[in-house]
């Protein structure tokens, strides 16, 4: 499904989307080396065991851009100008190696924009969950979204 345009979004619509993604060892010491984060949660076997987690922790980062990319083929796909922030970002649930994500979206506010015409703003509540629905990542995000073309 393409991106939906400005009008087409509505508060307190919700999407349910229906990627899910399984993160691996590989995914996880891959990112976090090419972001170049040495932190032992995310690398060290022997390290993470004998924290309060008893095993490695997925990067956080890694889990919120999986999060957003599997909101885009339902909300921004083709039809997003610019993501002009995410805020209030939470990780209220560790995500492990061999977890399931999946993601479901809430639209909480449109608007005009001020400067440009052929735009407006929505904003989104995107929530990441894991195969126990447990809410594992919430994000809100700022997306400069184009109007429909004129016919």
């Amino acid at each position: 499904m393409a991106g939906l345009y400005f009008e087409e979004f509505q508060p307190e619509q919700q999407f349910v989307h229906p990627w899910s993604r399984t993160v691996t060892e590989m995914d996880n010491t891959m990112f976090s080396l090419l972001t170049m984060n040495p932190q032992p949660l995310h690398l060290d076997a022997h390290f993470a065991a004998q924290t309060e987690w008893g095993q490695r922790l997925f990067n956080s980062l890694y889990t919120l851009g999986i999060l957003v990319g599997m909101t885009v083929n339902d909300t921004t796909l083709g039809t997003t100008i610019a993501n002009l922030g995410m805020s209030d970002v939470r990780f209220p649930k560790p995500v492990f190696h061999g977890d399931t994500l999946r993601a479901r979206t809430r639209v909480v506010s449109v608007r005009d924009s001020r400067s440009r015409p052929e735009a407006g703003l929505v904003e989104l509540e995107h929530t990441c969950l894991n195969q126990r629905d447990e809410v594992v990542a919430v994000c809100l995000r700022t997306a400069l979204m184009r109007r429909k073309p004129a016919q």
